[in-house]
């Protein structure tokens, strides 16, 4: 028999702290043991259509990217987890996936039961990110919550690394601060969601007010933000679970009031399955269009220097970050670049 959850919102009100912790950049932190409030919400249930005409190509992976092997020996999925290891407690990691994905996580997550979030389908990075936060908040109302996609890459991690934990610091000292990680622009890209930047922190190197959000916007917009010294957004996010659910009680109300009324279940494995009757009441939600740019006073942008980042978002994308990495371009790759020229 299935255990019954109640899927609890915790409201609050959030502002930005005004003195925060520069960024580290001398070491690689070890951290981990003292971190028992440190939780982390890995996005692993995007459909992507984006790169299919790329993935059909490589054997076996026909299939969401975050389950694909593009750029070495491991998932884009497993090297996202292994990412939020370096500063998360393995066990304090939460995996929303999707049910028509179940053939590809069960793979990768298959020890992981009890950390597995499956949504009846996907409906946007909103409903996943507050259905994770919703149980986070009920096992730890102290919790500080990382987000991630998984379906990024950084270079060196050992520099996301120390970015993630001086955002993990900021907010652990001024625990009403939401930091966002922004990449520095190589160009006025159009295809790449932006933060636009305000004032900076007051004596703190490489951190920002926030002014806005811009997804994919035309040239013009892009080539404005470019010059203004705006970022561009990796969608990784740190901040207290109820500060997270603070801003979204009051964006979408509507939505966590859903989530409230009803229940998620644990299945016989442990891992716990979202009603297709809490999905059936929802619209698809967007955490960056409609929560984030409704709470821009709430927030504080890290720039992360000296790392190179891509979302993967195209095949193109993906061959520059092969070719980047020194790596030799696996056969599958090169007919793909050949038939495409």
């Amino acid at each position: 028999m299935s255990t019954t959850e109640v899927l609890d919102p915790v409201s609050t009100t959030t502002q930005v702290a005004s003195d925060a912790p520069a960024v580290q950049t001398r070491r690689f932190p070890q951290t981990v043991g003292n971190a028992s409030n440190r939780w982390g919400v890995i996005l692993a249930g995007g459909d992507d259509v984006h790169l299919r005409e790329l993935t059909r190509v490589a054997p076996g992976h026909d299939r969401p990217k975050q389950f694909c092997t593009l750029l070495g020996s491991h998932t884009l999925l497993e090297e996202t987890r292994k990412r939020a290891e370096r500063s998360i407690p393995p066990k304090q990691i939460l995996f929303p996936v999707t049910r028509a994905h179940e053939r590809y996580y069960l793979r990768y997550l298959a020890s992981r039961a009890a950390q597995r979030i499956v949504q009846p389908c996907n409906k946007g990075t909103a409903p996943a990110i507050l259905c994770a936060l919703m149980r986070v908040a009920r096992m730890d109302p102290e919790a500080i919550v990382a987000i991630f996609p998984c379906d990024h890459v950084y270079s060196p991690e050992s520099a996301f690394t120390i970015a993630l934990e001086s955002a993990f610091t900021l907010v652990e000292q001024r625990s009403r601060a939401v930091v966002l990680l922004g990449a520095q622009p190589k160009s006025p890209g159009v295809d790449h969601g932006w933060i636009e930047v305000g004032e900076p922190v007051h004596r703190q190197a490489g951190l920002y007010r926030v002014k806005g959000f811009h997804e994919n916007p035309p040239l013009a917009v892009a080539q404005d933000l470019f010059r203004a010294g705006s970022l561009w957004n990796t969608f990784v996010m740190v901040g207290r679970a109820r500060s997270f659910l603070g801003m979204a009680q009051d964006a979408v109300p509507a939505l966590l009031q859903v989530f409230e009324s009803e229940s998620a279940r644990r299945g016989p494995d442990g891992e716990i399955r979202i009603a297709d009757s809490v999905y059936d009441r929802i619209a698809p939600t967007d955490f960056s269009r409609q929560i984030l740019s409704a709470a821009t006073d709430r927030l504080l942008a890290l720039r992360l220097s000296g790392i190179e980042w891509s979302d993967l978002d195209d095949p193109h994308q993906v061959l520059a970050t092969l070719a980047g990495g020194q790596r030799n371009l696996p056969g599958w790759a090169m007919r793909w670049s050949t038939s495409a020229a």
